[in-house]
């Protein structure tokens, strides 16, 4: 969400959770910590969701230098570019920003969607409303874009990356950003999803697509155990694998079980894997802005492997000398 829409945020909170409509299931009446936790994130001013995300960013930013999992040159200039896309994607958010709130809005009042439908307490509302959300919104529209070819065009912007850290969460198109927020707002009508579990799913999905780009080296042991239930960074970034089977894997972005129901789940040594899509290894292809908003309306190719693995070694061999 966006500033400009705390007044609409305010309205959807102070509405409430319980429905007019008694010919459906009303939630059950909220605790005072739920109603209070709901109304938080409902109602949460603009300034505050920024603070949250660029003090991600900032925290972040500063952890990859202290200690990188891969260590980079040309951090600022490859962080400005993502960023410039980011500027981009908020021009297109604003609008969906929106419609999903009027959305939410909607199923508040009638009580539609699929949520709604039994009684439930309101804290499975909410549990069952980030959890979907998390299915519907962000693993199985990614795993969509990895299946149809338009959608793959847009979505190879973000794969294009080589040196993954905490800006290439970031990294969209903004016909991506069409896409994923299409899917949003239909998960929220199609769920019944209230403003304020909207919100808070938006935040957490923010807070782990940063976490799981950031350039940190994490404990093996620890980064597995924690992927038995969500995703993290070291599993995250077997997906941006630059060849396939492992680009189409991982696919998840705050709960790692859907990977796991669906057989999509993959696991590599971080020190295996190269970054990129083997079709665009080339530098010019990657790193130029002008060249990543045009992307998706260039022809697709299949890798060349002479050229790719040229460019895989030349990458490679860059890495090394980055490290010594």
């Amino acid at each position: 969400m966006e500033a400009g829409l705390d007044e609409t945020f305010v309205r959807c909170a102070t509405s409430g959770l319980e429905t007019p409509d008694e010919s459906r299931q009303p939630l059950t009446k909220p605790g005072p910590f739920m109603d209070n936790l709901l109304e938080f994130f409902a109602s949460m001013p603009s300034w505050q969701r920024s603070f949250l995300l660029i003090g991600g960013i900032v925290a972040l930013w500063f952890a990859e230098g202290m200690r990188p999992m891969v260590a980079l040159s040309s951090r600022s200039r490859h962080a400005m570019i993502n960023l410039a896309l980011t500027v981009l994607q908020l021009v297109v958010g604003l609008a969906f920003a929106a419609l999903i709130v009027l959305a939410a809005d909607f199923t508040t009042v009638s009580s539609f969607g699929l949520l709604y439908q039994v009684a439930l307490p309101l804290w499975a509302h909410v549990v069952l409303g980030v959890l979907f959300l998390d299915f519907f919104a962000a693993y199985l529209i990614h795993y969509v874009e990895h299946k149809i070819r338009w959608m793959w065009r847009f979505h190879l912007v973000h794969h294009s990356d080589t040196h993954i850290d905490v800006t290439t969460g970031l990294r969209h198109h903004p016909g991506e950003t069409v896409i994923r927020s299409t899917a949003i707002l239909g998960a929220v009508l199609l769920l019944g999803i209230p403003i304020g579990v909207f919100v808070l799913y938006q935040t957490l999905s923010v807070l782990f697509a940063q976490i799981e780009h950031a350039n940190i080296r994490v404990p093996d042991g620890i980064d597995r155990l924690l992927s038995l239930v969500i995703v993290t960074p070291n599993m995250h970034k077997v997906h941006h694998h630059f060849e396939q089977p492992l680009t189409d894997t991982n696919y998840g972005n705050i709960f790692s079980i859907w990977d796991r129901v669906f057989g999509t789940f993959a696991y590599a040594a971080p020190e295996s894997l190269t970054y990129g899509i083997d079709t665009h290894m080339k530098p010019a292809e990657h790193s130029r802005l002008v060249n990543l908003l045009s992307m998706p309306f260039r022809e697709l190719r299949s890798p060349s492997s002479n050229e790719l693995h040229r460019a895989v070694d030349d990458k490679m061999k860059s890495r090394e000398g980055e490290g010594k």
